[in-house]
């Protein structure tokens, strides 16, 4: 199991975002929450959540905005579980207090904490050190793209030629992350077995 933990950057000094992180959560969570995402203090958020795919998408989610430290905790979670996440108990909860108090410290915004996890964590800072270099026409293109749709009806949409586009895709490292979503997926899944 997987315990998200977040804190917002800067909350005294600008807008309350718990409320959007806690949509987000939810959008990327979807049927893999086990209980509704919370604020747990102030400026933080904490999710419980069942996938490494959703885990990840979430993680994603948050580190894009560039405001939220983003720890990942794995590990057991104690039964039966509580009416709200933040009474949950369990070693991924342990984890996730220890990994967000280590992302704040981090460029990448992110930490991983379970048992063997330096490889996991590794793999995650280096994705979004990756998506950390995407101009916004890269963004732009992947968005479409995570839509379904193809190149060329993208490049009809930006209305660009399918070749910018192609450009697009490889400046923004988007076939990179495609295959590398599904790898880190599975390392972070092996966290998280019992």
């Amino acid at each position: 199991m997987f315990v998200i933990t977040a804190d917002q950057h800067d909350s005294r000094a600008s807008a309350d975002l718990v409320p959007a992180a806690l949509d987000v959560i939810v959008r990327y969570g979807g049927s893999a929450l086990p209980l509704p995402p919370e604020r747990t203090a102030g400026d933080e958020v904490q999710a419980l959540v069942a996938t490494a795919d959703a885990a990840l998408d979430i993680i994603l989610a948050l580190t894009r905005t560039h405001r939220w430290s983003v720890g990942l905790g794995a590990g057991t979670v104690d039964d039966p579980l509580p009416n709200d996440v933040r009474a949950g108990r369990g070693s991924a909860f342990i984890h996730a207090r220890d990994a967000v108090d280590r992302a704040k410290k981090a460029a990448t915004r992110v930490a991983v904490s379970a048992d063997d996890a330096e490889d996991a964590e590794a793999l995650l800072r280096l994705l979004i050190e990756l998506r950390d270099r995407r101009t916004d026409e890269g963004w732009e293109v992947y968005e479409l793209l995570a839509g379904g749709i193809t190149q060329r009806a993208a490049a009809e949409q930006i209305g660009i030629s399918e070749s910018a586009v192609s450009r697009r895709v490889a400046a923004a490292s988007i076939r990179v992350e495609e295959a590398a979503r599904p790898a880190l997926a599975r390392v972070l899944a092996r966290l998280g077995e019992p």
